[in-house]
């Protein structure tokens, strides 16, 4: 009987005064606006795990102050006091959950959203809170009972508070190494088998390319069942040479899309090989553009960002990519940075040394590309020596991350009076920044040959996160430093606006396009025609272009 009372105990309807009201003030302030928009449901796991820390923290307080035998008021005033405390708890729950609708509804417009909600939506959100929050609940109980259990085991050989230290160090030992050792190693082990089996799933309506211009074609020295998922996507879409003439009205060349897959080849250098290769024979080096792409975790590139290159150049043109994981970005990304450096560097100093042993005038522009993580990757490319000495001719980083180093280097040292989402580098020479709106025209001095853009939204969580939001206000939330999608009800709250931003991120690329993570082909095209300087284009000619992928 005493055993199931102890199983059973961490389940109990019993809680901390002070854990609750704690708690309900941190739901509050999980409904505060974001970057983002959120669903019913998302909004109820972040409110859910936010009631759970909230609750967590008012209960170690109320600990400690009894652990360490502080005064209490006396009962009269404790009733006074928690009449008080009631009331102010009740009047700031009710006006955040008066006011959550209307601050979705801005976060829904100013991010291009034609939905609305309204204060229905409350119900479920409270019910998905209360069940996320009791679960952790219970969660944190099961721990605390396993700290427990453990300094009984020492209290019957050592004093009493010898037993505590110790125990609660070996429990702590103990627990940190099921998590790294079983649960976060397994995690991954079980994400990279689940994802390697879908990696290798032939999709329907994905066939084979037969031109000799793709990898996966019967003359290919990538083969077919070896490119990947995202890879036999890749090279089995994209305009044709037919479609690019209809666009132009002028002749076309099909496109070069090499693409090696992690099955491909046993080492990062044997596919970058194996890439190389791929571009020699379907006459990579012989096209007027040609585009190093970093992928992102998967292996995917983004068709809109690659289809508008292709059409711009009349086909002209030879994109490759290698693919380096199974996983997907927010996983590659905490798992194994390091991978992605190394594919990046390796790939475009292999292919780089060819390229630069080529006559001067018979060689193509060459250009770095990458989305996401892949930005990350691309971005490390810069630092290579070969680049001092043969310089690339341009490059875009899309929807770059916070561990995007150069980046956050520009950024901190942007030209006074820019703002820190698109700001302004030594007047825009070399480096420029771009959203939405095209602002590749803003900077005043001329711009040099080598051509580098950034395109990130001001609401974009990939981009804008990082740990010195849960003390420091950032300088994308200034006044009139914050971007024209971010809702003017956004305000910093230290800790809070850490976790808020946090938990966009899952959510990043599930927005209208040109907010969040989601880059549209109007950003892509004007980032493209800025870089790549297509002959005979002109704004007109990028309109016309844009208006074909609505």
């Amino acid at each position: 009987m005493t055993k199931e009372k102890t199983t059973l105990s961490v389940w109990r309807l019993h809680f901390s005064y002070i854990g609750v009201l704690i708690g309900l003030f941190f739901f509050a302030m999980s409904l505060t606006p974001s970057l983002l928009p959120r669903g019913i449901f998302f909004q109820g796991l972040v409110s859910g795990i936010s009631l759970a820390i909230g609750y967590g923290l008012g209960l170690s307080i109320q600990q400690i102050w009894l652990y360490l035998q502080l005064p209490k008021p006396i009962e009269r005033q404790q009733r006074i006091i928690n009449v008080f405390i009631q009331l102010v708890a009740g009047f700031v729950l009710f006006m955040f959950m008066w006011k959550y609708v209307g601050w979705q509804n801005d976060v829904l417009e100013a991010t291009g959203s034609d939905k609305t909600i309204s204060i229905v939506t409350l119900l479920p959100i409270v019910a998905v809170t209360s069940i996320v929050g009791y679960l952790l609940l219970v969660l944190s109980r099961s721990v605390l009972k396993f700290f427990r259990m453990i300094m009984r085991w020492f209290r019957k050989a050592l004093p009493h508070r010898v037993a505590n230290v110790i125990g609660v160090t070996v429990a702590a030992f103990l627990l940190v190494n099921i998590l790294n050792g079983v649960l976060i190693e397994g995690f991954f082990a079980v994400a990279n088998q689940t994802f390697s089996v879908t990696d290798a799933r032939l999709e329907e309506g994905i066939d084979q390319p037969l031109v000799i211009e793709k990898s996966g074609s019967p003359e290919s020295q990538s083969p077919w069942d070896e490119l990947g998922r995202q890879g036999r996507k890749f090279v089995s879409t994209g305009p044709t040479a037919d479609q690019i003439e209809d666009f132009s009205g002028e002749p076309a060349l099909e496109p070069v899309r090499v693409y090696v897959g992690l099955n491909s080849a046993d080492s990062i250098q044997g596919r970058a090989d194996l890439a190389l290769e791929e571009l020699k024979r379907t006459g990579g080096f012989d096209r007027e553009v040609l585009v190093v792409a970093t992928t992102t975790g998967t292996g995917w590139l983004d068709p809109k960002a690659v289809d508008p290159l292709e059409y711009m150049h009349g086909g002209d043109t030879a994109i490759v990519g290698v693919q380096y994981s199974f996983l997907p970005s927010w996983i590659s990304l905490f798992a194994d940075q390091q991978i992605v450096k190394d594919t990046s560097t390796t790939v475009f100093t292999t292919i780089h040394d060819y390229w630069r042993q080529l006559p001067e005038t018979q060689r193509p522009e060459i250009y770095v590309y990458g989305l996401s993580l892949g930005s990350f990757g691309a971005e490390n490319i810069l630092s290579s020596i070969n680049i001092v000495n043969e310089p690339l001719d341009g490059a875009i980083y899309s929807g770059p991350t916070l561990f995007n180093q150069i980046r956050n280097e520009l950024i901190d040292t942007r030209d006074e009076g820019s703002p820190a989402w698109q700001p302004i580098i030594d007047s825009g020479r070399t480096v420029r920044f771009t959203a939405k709106d095209n602002a590749l025209d803003v900077p005043a001095a001329g711009w040099e040959e080598t051509r580098v853009v950034y395109t990130q939204h001001a609401t974009d969580p990939v981009s804008f996160f990082s740990f010195d939001l849960a003390l420091h206000e950032p300088d994308w939330l200034l006044e009139g430093q914050r971007g024209p999608d971010i809702t003017d009800n956004m305000r910093w709250i230290p800790l809070v606006t850490f976790w808020q931003v946090a938990a966009d991120l899952p959510t990043a690329g599930a927005v209208e396009n040109g907010h969040g993570h989601n880059y549209s082909q109007s950003t892509m095209i004007d980032a493209w025609a800025g870089v790549t300087e297509p002959d005979d284009w002109s704004k007109d000619k990028s309109d016309t272009l844009k208006q074909l992928f609505q």
